[in-house]
């Protein structure tokens, strides 16, 4: 099946003269996750995982993904004609550098527009301009190929109330206003799906686990034009709208009104802006290439906000101790896999009040499953919990008080020594980063060490970041700020920590063939004291949920650490308790107990 897809692809391209084809991840909006239309990538090579990029030519085709994948890929991609290229292996050129190699001099290179950002757009003119390659953006060739292609998410919209919000619509907008007159725009083009519907204080569900609407906004210092599907629009939401002064246009239109501007000067970001976008901007106007000014007002949560994520944990931290509870009692009697913990902890959280699904699929990972740091069960994979070892789940939910994500590692039964210790350590990093405090001005690279200083003082280490930023009733992953101890420039995540920003904490170990362990808290920014040195700022822990005592070896901890540790417990008892049976508040009393 997939090497018919692949001819007849190829022959499409021979038609057009092309002589490379590239299929990325990606949705017209560069969103991280992308819905059932845009998975063209997997339709043309069988390969399901989250990131990767597909170039044919009429020789060869290949796939290219990261160290996450190699063993997925590799068995997906067996007997379909599709080469595995290994992201960052010895010997592995960069898709660009195989490109500069296999094109011919004035060869064509072929790709959706729409599904490639600008700045990577641009790259390419500049490094194939030497052999005279010409760019193909204008067509989507795997869509004529797709008969049975998903249609595009139209699910419905909805208002996100003031009192969740913490600022209005309106408000937000005049905002954004005045930072376009700080860079002397005229016109602001807005594509990423959570910044538009964070200015608009709207939700939907177009992308999955991500409550976001497929939509594009150009704002004026008059107008507010969205573009969107009509049909997911309400009489309530177009009234709404309309009291905001957005005019409202349909989804494509964006091209037009866009190929349409005149002598502006247009503010955009071009590694968020598809290419097709950008191309189609006439040359009188100017384009101002910075960040969304939408990015850093979302990251730094308002005080309603804030309050209502701790609410919105109260709430994940209940649904987490009873399934620990349920885990901690029933591993050894009954048949536990990955998949049915993972059902019954989605399950758990549905029955929150507020709850609105889950905010990533759930990382339901035993024994050596979990240190594939990114594994997803499948029926192929799915292990049996057995009442020995390491049991690891990383997990959230999304609630009218905002987005979740905790990591927990639990004990099933008998630890190893080695168990115990990485468990340990990797209790001490996060404890130590969330109670780090610092003066203004730090930012994660500054922190990122007094994470990774227990593993690294044994010559061990954990190969992603510390933490990344969380959105509110938004994306799990949210820049700019973040917990690294080297910065890629693309992930954009090394901001200033600003008061109000929630950021993960979620040191790990990952012992390929043994174990993994990984314990994740989400903390909040925060003033603390002001004095002749300057403002400084620590965090508060937002998540609830107990560590468990069992695979602790508190030995390898530091009087420090053990306060740490019980001052944390002690208010995980206190907010979550009221809200258990009897039963499971004793056995969280008991877990939850001084060290």
């Amino acid at each position: 099946m997939i090497s018919e897809r692949l001819q007849q692809l190829r022959d499409l391209m021979a038609e057009r003269h092309m002589d490379a084809y590239m299929i990325p991840t990606s949705d017209f909006h560069e969103s991280e996750y992308v819905g059932e239309y845009f998975k063209a990538r997997e339709f043309m090579t069988g390969f399901t995982g989250s990131a990767g990029t597909a170039v044919i030519t009429k020789d060869e085709a290949g796939l290219w993904t990261d160290g996450r994948y190699f063993v997925q890929a590799g068995k997906q991609l067996s007997g379909t004609g599709v080469e595995l290229r290994k992201m960052g292996n010895p010997g592995v050129p960069e898709i660009l550098e195989y490109l500069e190699t296999v094109l011919p001099e004035g060869g064509t290179l072929g790709f959706d527009g729409r599904v490639v950002n600008c700045r990577q757009g641009l790259d390419f003119e500049e490094k194939l301009a030497d052999k005279h390659v010409t760019l193909a953006y204008e067509e989507d060739l795997v869509d004529q190929i797709w008969k049975q292609r998903p249609h595009l998410s139209k699910e419905p919209v909805w208002i996100l109330d003031e009192k969740f919000a913490g600022k209005s619509a309106a408000e937000k907008i005049s905002d954004l206003r005045e930072e376009m007159k700080k860079e002397k725009a005229t016109v602001h083009i807005l594509t990423s799906l959570d910044d538009i519907v964070w200015l608009l204080n709207i939700r939907g569900n177009d992308v999955s686990c991500n409550p976001v609407v497929l939509s594009y906004a150009m704002v004026t210092m008059e107008r507010f034009y969205l573009f969107i599907n009509e049909e997911t629009l309400n009489d309530q939401v177009k009234a709404y709208l309309k009291d905001l002064s957005v005019t409202v246009r349909p989804y494509n239109d964006i091209y037009a009104s866009v190929s349409q501007l005149r002598d502006q000067r247009i503010l955009l970001e071009t590694g968020r802006t598809n290419y097709a976008i950008v191309k189609g901007i006439d040359s009188s106007n100017r384009i101002i290439d910075r960040m969304n000014p939408s990015v850093l007002a979302k990251a730094i949560k308002n005080p309603v906000e804030v309050e209502n994520m701790k609410k919105g944990h109260i709430k994940d931290g209940t649904a987490m101790v009873k399934f620990i509870y349920w885990l901690k009692h029933n591993v050894g009697k009954q048949e536990i896999t990955e998949i049915s913990a993972q059902e019954y902890l989605d399950k758990l959280r549905s029955e929150q009040e507020g709850n609105l699904g889950i905010s990533f699929d759930t990382i339901s990972a035993y024994g050596s499953n979990a240190a594939m740091c990114h594994y997803k069960a499948t029926s192929e994979s799915n292990a049996s919990i057995e009442p020995r070892g390491l049991y690891l789940v990383d997990s959230g939910g999304q609630y009218y008080e905002g987005t979740t994500d905790v990591t927990r590692t639990i004990a099933v039964g008998p630890l190893t020594d080695a168990e115990r210790e990485h468990f340990t350590l990797t209790v001490i990093s996060m404890l130590r980063l969330a109670a780090v405090k610092f003066l203004h001005g730090c930012r994660g690279l500054t922190l990122d060490y007094v994470a990774r200083e227990p593993f690294w003082s044994r010559g061990i280490n954990f190969d992603h970041g510390t933490g990344h930023g969380v959105g509110y009733l938004l994306n799990v992953h949210e820049r700019p700020n973040g917990f690294r101890w080297r910065m890629v420039a693309e992930r954009q995540d090394n901001c200033v920590l600003e008061e109000g920003m929630i950021t993960s904490d979620e040191p790990g170990v990952y012992i390929e063939g043994s174990h993994g362990v990984r314990t994740e808290n989400m903390i909040v920014c925060k003033k603390a004291e002001l004095n002749e040195y300057g403002q400084f700022m620590e965090f508060e822990p937002l998540t609830m949920v107990p560590i468990d005592l069992e695979a602790l070896d508190p030995s390898l901890m530091t009087e420090r650490d053990k306060t740490l540790l019980n001052d944390y417990h002690k208010k995980v008892y206190d907010a979550v308790a009221p809200h258990l049976t009897e039963e499971e508040a004793v056995w969280l009393k008991e877990q939850t107990r001084a060290i």
